[in-house]
C-alpha cells in the first residue's frame, strides 16, 4: 500500500514536470496573444469614444484591432460607417 502511494506521488511529480516544462516553452506565445488582445481591447474602447462610431468589444473585434493594429481598427471603422 506505501509502494502504490509512493508510485502515484512519483508520476504526479513527473506530470508537473512535464506541465511547467510546457508552460515555460510556451508560456511567451500565450503572453503575446494575451497582449495582443489587451491592445486591442485598448483601441476599441478609444475608437468608442468617438461620436457617432460604436465597435461591439467582443473576442473577434478584439483579434481583429490587436493582430491588425490600427489598421485593423481602421478596417473595423470604415466597416462601421458603411453598414
Amino acid at each position: 500500500m506505501i509502494l502504490a502511494n509512493i508510485i502515484t506521488l512519483i508520476i504526479l511529480i513527473l506530470i508537473a514536470i512535464v506541465i511547467i516544462k510546457i508552460i515555460k516553452e510556451f508560456g511567451g506565445v500565450f503572453l503575446k496573444i494575451a497582449l495582443h488582445l489587451l491592445a486591442g481591447w485598448i483601441t476599441l474602447v478609444l475608437v468608442n469614444f468617438v461620436p457617432g462610431i460604436y465597435i461591439p468589444v467582443n473576442l473577434l473585434t478584439m483579434i481583429i484591432s490587436g493582430f491588425g493594429g490600427v489598421f485593423g481598427t481602421i478596417l473595423l471603422v470604415i466597416m462601421n460607417i458603411i453598414t
